[in-house]
């Protein structure tokens, strides 16, 4: 199964990088790259994940009722993309469920920022997929962490996808190499593990090569219209290759057979 999935946030990177982008300008550039999103789901009948901050849920709210109505699932992305407090876990969800009326199980912590999972239980979540079994200088180093889904306690803990030697096939992956070697190391990963779990942002979809975002070229290469159109055909080479997409509800329920 194919879980693609997409952290739905305020623009915020660019402060990363002492670059300047007010707030408004935030939500609107992932605004608009969400709605590319979805249209090339739409084309291609391909279901998905969205990890939402509420502070972005609460600002566009037709775009989340738009995304359930096509059949994709939303989880948590905390409640604000730059701040977080363990109270967040839990009032997120809940208020991502007051709002939108559907069940909110998945969690993705901002910046696949590290999180003790008796709190993600505690919280009420089904599973967490916070994680990148890897190596990222200056990020993290979770080389000895399982590279497929494992439980721990009540939460199954599902990783993003590496292929069998742990090379990364996250979002800047997916920007920085070769189509040609990006789609070998997803095959390899989906033969070895059956699944291939790839998370993205809407403000990729965007470009975000203004001078005042400040932001490094391994970062904003290949974004915009660039990113359309390689995710566009990425998709269509999926579905080419008969894999089938799937929520992550969706994933749960083989896993359970």
């Amino acid at each position: 199964m194919i879980l693609l999935s997409f952290d739905i946030e305020e623009f915020d990177m660019p402060l990363e990088y002492e670059g300047t982008i007010p707030f408004e300008e935030q939500l609107q550039v992932s605004r608009n790259g969400l709605q590319n999103i979805l249209a090339i789901l739409k084309k291609h009948n391909a279901k998905a994940t969205f990890f939402s901050t509420v502070v972005f849920a609460e600002n566009n709210k037709d775009l989340i009722e738009q995304l359930l109505s096509d059949g994709h699932e939303l989880a948590s992305h905390t409640w604000y993309h730059s701040e977080f407090s363990i109270e967040d876990l839990k009032k997120s969800r809940e208020r991502l469920q007051e709002v939108f009326g559907t069940d909110i199980i998945g969690l993705r912590m901002p910046r696949m920022m590290e999180v003790k999972a008796a709190e993600v239980e505690k919280a009420g979540y089904t599973y967490n997929s916070s994680v990148n079994p890897t190596w990222l200088p200056g990020r993290y180093n979770n080389l000895k962490v399982s590279r497929r889904y494992f439980p721990q306690g009540n939460v199954l803990q599902i990783p993003a996808s590496v292929s069998p030697w742990r090379i990364p096939l996250f979002w800047l992956s997916f920007h920085n190499f070769p189509v040609s070697v990006y789609r070998y190391l997803a095959k390899r990963a989906i033969k070895k593990d059956g699944y291939l779990n790839i998370y993205f942002h809407p403000w990729e979809f965007m470009d975000i090569t203004k001078k005042a975002y400040a932001l490094p070229s391994y970062t904003s290469v290949n974004t915009g219209d660039k990113m359309v159109q390689r995710f566009d055909e990425f998709v269509q080479w999926l579905k080419q290759n008969q894999y089938r997409f799937g929520t992550f509800k969706d994933f749960l329920e083989t896993i359970k057979k």
